[in-house]
């Protein structure tokens, strides 16, 4: 009987620090998107540094609503050497009818070659009630992006969109952020 209790009590006590040795945080909330409101131009105030964007210094997303429900994405980047690359690519709900998480697929050989290895996931973690800013995230919070319908925002609103980022679990202080034109020209 001693030894059961024994057993017993082990296996509960390995339970617990199987359960406390759990990092995973929760994901992200996200907000759901007025399709129709969101699409336009958006300008990237700051973004988390990522491999697909290591030379932009400015970069802007044009969405368009297609009658398929999909959206059309461009983005565009301008390098420190003041040329501008852009990619073409569809986003769609992950989930029918939701609108808060969607998939990305850029229109690239690799992604022709392995379409499903190339969906990104892009999590609309929150925007504002007159769709002026917006943040994006990915649920493993490896990718942020900071998000206006103009180049530059108060400072106000640019800390209201840290705090919510930070409060979602993002490091902040990782971010890159959008250099100005040195033309004056956005």
């Amino acid at each position: 009987m001693a030894i059961r209790k024994a057993l017993m009590l082990s296996c509960m006590a390995l339970a617990l620090v199987g359960c406390a040795g759990n990092d995973h945080p929760a994901p992200p909330r996200t907000q759901q998107v007025d399709l129709q409101r969101y699409q336009g131009t958006w300008y990237e105030l700051a973004r988390l540094p990522m491999f697909f964007q290591r030379n932009c210094v400015q970069s802007e997303a044009h969405y368009a609503l297609r009658t398929d429900g999909r959206i059309d994405v461009t983005n565009r980047c301008r390098e420190k050497d003041g040329q501008w690359n852009e990619a073409k690519g569809i986003a769609e709900a992950q989930q029918p009818g939701s609108t808060d998480k969607l998939w990305v697929r850029f229109d690239n050989w690799f992604s022709r070659l392995a379409p499903d290895l190339t969906k990104g996931e892009y999590w609309v973690l929150y925007h504002d009630k007159d769709y002026r800013v917006a943040l994006v995230g990915h649920p493993n919070r490896e990718y942020l992006w900071l998000l206006s319908r103009t180049p530059a925002i108060p400072d106000k609103t640019r800390d209201q969109l840290l705090e919510i980022a930070r409060e979602q679990g993002y490091d902040t202080s990782k971010l890159v952020w959008r250099q100005a034109d040195s033309t004056g020209v956005e």
